[in-house]
């Protein structure tokens, strides 16, 4: 079991953050394998011919592909915490990758090797010089190819996910916040975070606290993100990521949708978790004044209520709401804690 160890000073620090490297890493590690996801079938059978074209191209590429996806110890120069919170950018997140030396990428490739449930042959494909700047070439180019398209999108996922931990961390502490952000992870004592069952050393992070970061689920795995003067960084997926397949995917939501008609029932359902009309409009690449509508008719239907919170108006199912969307099922409203 693995703890990471927050003081008052760490905790009132520790913040949260976004990371196009952690997406294209969660990329990687789907596009490697085969599709177990119903909601990811379309992107994955639209990009996966591709990219395994591209690994057989590149003997490098491959060998670290296959190893990010076959160990337990991610290797270090992959897994950088970003380094500019809620505005990180990814050209600034692999412009630091393609500075770690060979040496240290060497050495975390062979721990990587060591916790991997395979057989890995380092000698076969770790070759020449630059492997950190070969593996930044690599995952601008996945980056490019498979993710740039669809990042507006799951970025509005990513900043909802914020949003709802951010509420339950000003309401309830982060003991509530960090709760279920994996199936391991849970508040531990007085100070403690457990995010893994696996055995391991605790961390204690610093005064300067820690980054929380959502990514959608594409790998569906957990993280920790170490790096030279940066604090660390716990990787998750973010709540809600199945959202992003059709609303027509499944008979009950075909029929919500006769119901009350498509848009308002795709917003009905996304409000599982609760957002604002400009998250809900990035999302499903709508207007505002669209979005804005079919919010008018579910509140005066109510079905959703809106709370302001500063500037922002946030949007949220009620009771009614609930059972409409999931017949019932819902042990607790978008609103209620977990």
């Amino acid at each position: 079991m693995v703890l990471l160890r927050l003081g008052s000073q760490a905790l009132a620090r520790s913040r949260f953050a976004l990371s196009p490297l952690a997406e294209t890493l969660g990329a990687v590690m789907a596009l490697s394998r085969p599709c177990t996801d119903r909601w990811l079938a379309p992107w994955h059978a639209r990009h996966h011919p591709d990219f395994q074209a591209l690994l057989a191209a590149d003997p490098f590429a491959k060998g670290l592909v296959t190893l990010v996806g076959s160990t337990k110890y991610l290797p270090d120069h992959v897994s950088l915490p970003p380094p500019d919170g809620m505005r990180t950018r990814l050209g600034d997140e692999l412009a630091r990758m393609a500075t770690v030396p060979d040496d240290v990428v060497g050495a975390s490739l062979r721990l990587a090797v060591e916790a991997s449930w395979q057989r890995h042959d380092l000698g076969t494909w770790l070759t020449g010089h630059n492997w950190a700047a070969r593996t930044a070439a690599l995952f601008q180019h996945v980056w490019d190819a498979h993710l740039a398209e669809v990042w507006p999108r799951r970025r509005a996922l990513l900043e909802r996910d914020v949003t709802y931990r951010a509420g339950l961390l000003a309401a309830y502490g982060w003991p509530r916040a960090v709760e279920r952000m994996n199936r391991h992870s849970v508040w531990v004592g007085a100070d403690a975070i457990r995010f893994s069952s696996r055995p391991g050393h605790d961390r204690v992070v610093g005064p300067e606290g820690m980054l929380f970061v959502p990514y959608t689920g594409l790998g569906r795995g957990t993280w920790l993100c170490e790096g030279l003067g940066l604090p660390y960084a716990l990787v998750y997926p973010a709540r809600g990521s199945g959202d992003l397949q059709s609303v027509a995917a499944r008979p009950r939501e075909q029929a919500l949708a006769r119901l009350i008609g498509t848009g308002r029932a795709a917003i009905l359902r996304a409000l599982e978790h609760p957002a604002t009309s400009s998250e809900l409009a990035a999302e499903f690449g709508l207007s505002l004044g669209t979005v804005g509508g079919h919010l008018a008719v579910l509140r005066e239907a109510e079905l959703v209520v809106g709370e302001r919170a500063g500037r922002r108006v946030i949007y949220r199912r009620t009771e009614a709401g609930d059972a409409l969307a999931t017949g019932g099922s819902s042990g607790a409203g978008a609103g209620t804690p977990p």
